[in-house]
């Protein structure tokens, strides 16, 4: 993979990485286009970029990302419950981190197979845009003053495991879970943000130790040039697309998103139908 390569593929998991539209399946069709061999280093490559995307949410929110929650706790409180009212935040962010931990350790190599595959990619790509074409209308916008608690956090967590089938766009998933529980778009959205932070460092680094773990030491040194431009490009863009999405899905919701991945999945499919070999080599 060369430099041109290497910032093509950064930029497109910044500008997807929190857009409702599967970064991982942009990512595939991105390396199948450039004609990008799908090496080991290549499928860590595509996770350990994700830093660089994560790192811009910490740097756009960092007031609300390193804080503590100060206000009185509920009277009647035992110690375990004032420690969890005050680390409230992070607390919410693990409860919801749970399900996609232990299921994305439970099913690592089914995950990584359905990566190899574009028809799965492209027709995940289509129901989810169909869905999001009705999803405004089939949740309520959500009010500010829903209360946030450990329940809906899980809930929310449920729903980011289904974006472990390429094409579905962890993203998509975890807004979609926030708006079923009453979040408005901005606080859904927001909160998809925030789950992304150990969600994806965690898949980071289980790439990263997979990868040590079957000699990749040498495969990791001899390619840190394309790991740190990776990086800063897709720490770049991301930072550009998070403030970009959140203005404009306040104001006109996920219908055009919808669209976008109907007809991107849909020329896959259509491609695929007439023969075109579109296999990950």
């Amino acid at each position: 993979m060369d430099i041109f390569e290497t910032i093509v593929i950064a930029i497109v998991e910044g500008l997807t990485e929190f857009l409702p539209v599967s970064s991982t399946g942009h990512m595939i069709i991105a390396q199948n286009l450039l004609g990008v061999e799908s090496t080991e280093f290549v499928k860590a490559f595509t996770f350990i970029i994700q830093f660089g995307a994560i790192l811009s949410v910490v740097v756009l929110y960092w007031k609300r990302f390193f804080q503590l929650n100060h206000t009185p706790a509920p009277e009647g409180s035992n110690g375990v419950q004032k420690f969890l009212h005050k680390f409230d935040f992070y607390w919410k962010l693990f409860v919801a981190f749970i399900p996609a931990a232990v299921l994305g350790l439970l099913f690592s190599d089914m995950i990584d197979e359905m990566l190899e595959k574009v028809s799965v990619v492209a027709a995940m790509l289509v129901v989810g845009g169909v869905f999001m074409l009705f999803c405004d209308k089939i949740f309520n916008k959500g009010s500010e003053d829903t209360p946030f608690t450990e329940r809906r956090a899980f809930m929310v967590g449920l729903f980011q495991c289904i974006s472990m089938i390429p094409g579905v766009s962890r993203s998509m998933a975890t807004i979609v879970g926030g708006m079923s529980q009453g979040l408005t778009r901005k606080a859904a959205a927001e909160f998809s943000f925030f789950l992304a932070v150990p969600t994806m460092f965690g898949a980071t680094l289980y790439k990263m130790y997979k990868l040590l773990k079957t000699g990749g030491t040498d495969l990791i040194m001899d390619n840190m040039t394309a790991l740190v431009v990776g990086n800063v490009v897709a720490f770049i863009v991301a930072m550009l697309a998070i403030k970009g999405f959140i203005k404009y899905v306040q104001k006109y919701g996920f219908k055009a998103f919808g669209w976008y991945r109907i007809i991107v999945g849909g020329i896959i499919l259509a491609m695929l139908a007439l023969g075109y070999d579109l296999t990950i080599m």
